[in-house]
C-alpha cells in the first residue's frame, strides 16, 4: 500500500469490475481507511466526498460488492476491484452505472442500456426473448422446445464446428463456433444456469491438470 498514490484529499479512484464476466459495475473513491476496511471485511467500502465519511456499498440497499481482489494500475493511482455483485450496483437500480451514451452533440445525454461484455449482453437478450410472446422469435421457439430441442441443436452445431475445424476456412470455423456458442447460451438459459456459473467452474479448474481434474470428476460420479 505504500506505493499507492492518493490525491491531495487522501483519495484514490476505485473501479469495481465483475471478477468473472469483466463487467464494469461502478467507480468510486477510497481513502486509506476505506481500503483497509475493504481488505479486512472482503466487502467494498468507499469514501463519500459529498457526505465526508466512509460508506459500505449496499449498507442501505443490501446490494453489496464482495471483493475478491484489489489490484493497482501501473502508476499506482487507480485501483481495480474484482467483485461479485449482490444485486444492482447503481443507485438508480440499473445493473451498473454506465448507461449514458456520449456523442458529439449539444443534446443532453440520453439514458440507454447499461454496457456489459458482449456475452453478457447476449445472455440478457436470450433471457428477454424467452419472456417474449412473439411467434417469430427463433430463440423463443427453441426455449419453448425445452432442453431436449436445444440439446439437439447443440449436438448439430458442435458437429458442424468439428467438420469446419478439419476442412473449412478460418471464416467458417469462426461462424460455426459462433453458432455453437449461441445455442450453448440458449441451452444454459433453458436450464436457468447463468454464464457466470460456467465461468466460475472454469476458474476453479485453472492451475489444475486436466488429467487430474477429469479423474476427480470420475471419482465423484462413481
Amino acid at each position: 500500500m505504500s506505493n499507492l498514490k492518493f490525491d491531495d484529499q487522501g483519495l484514490i479512484v476505485a473501479i469495481a469490475q465483475d471478477h468473472l464476466t469483466g463487467e464494469v459495475r461502478m467507480v468510486a473513491w477510497m481513502s486509506r481507511e476505506a481500503l483497509d476496511q475493504t481488505l479486512e471485511t472482503g466487502y467494498a467500502t468507499f469514501f463519500s466526498r459529498s457526505r465526508g465519511r466512509l460508506w459500505v456499498k449496499g449498507e442501505s440497499s443490501g446490494h453489496r460488492l464482495r471483493v475478491h481482489s484489489v489490484t493497482a494500475d501501473c502508476d499506482g493511482d487507480t485501483l481495480l476491484l474484482g467483485v461479485s455483485a449482490e444485486g444492482p450496483s447503481c443507485h438508480t437500480g440499473a445493473q451498473n452505472c454506465f448507461f449514458n451514451p456520449v456523442v458529439r452533440s449539444t443534446e443532453p445525454l440520453a439514458a440507454g442500456s447499461p454496457v456489459a461484455p458482449l456475452l453478457t449482453l447476449l445472455e440478457q437478450t436470450i433471457e428477454a426473448r424467452g419472456q417474449s410472446t412473439s411467434e417469430k422469435s427463433y430463440t423463443k421457439a427453441l426455449l419453448d422446445g425445452g432442453p431436449t430441442r436445444v440439446g439437439g441443436k447443440i449436438r448439430e452445431e458442435a458437429g458442424e464446428l468439428a467438420d469446419a475445424l478439419v476442412a473449412e476456412s478460418d471464416e467458417r470455423v469462426a461462424a460455426e463456433a459462433a453458432d455453437l456458442l449461441f445455442h450453448l447460451l440458449v441451452g444454459l438459459r433453458a436450464r436457468s444456469v447463468g454464464l457466470s456459473q460456467v465461468i466460475e467452474v472454469l476458474r476453479g479448474r485453472m492451475g489444475v491438470s486436466g488429467h487430474v481434474e477429469k479423474a476427480q470428476r470420475t471419482r465423484v460420479g462413481d
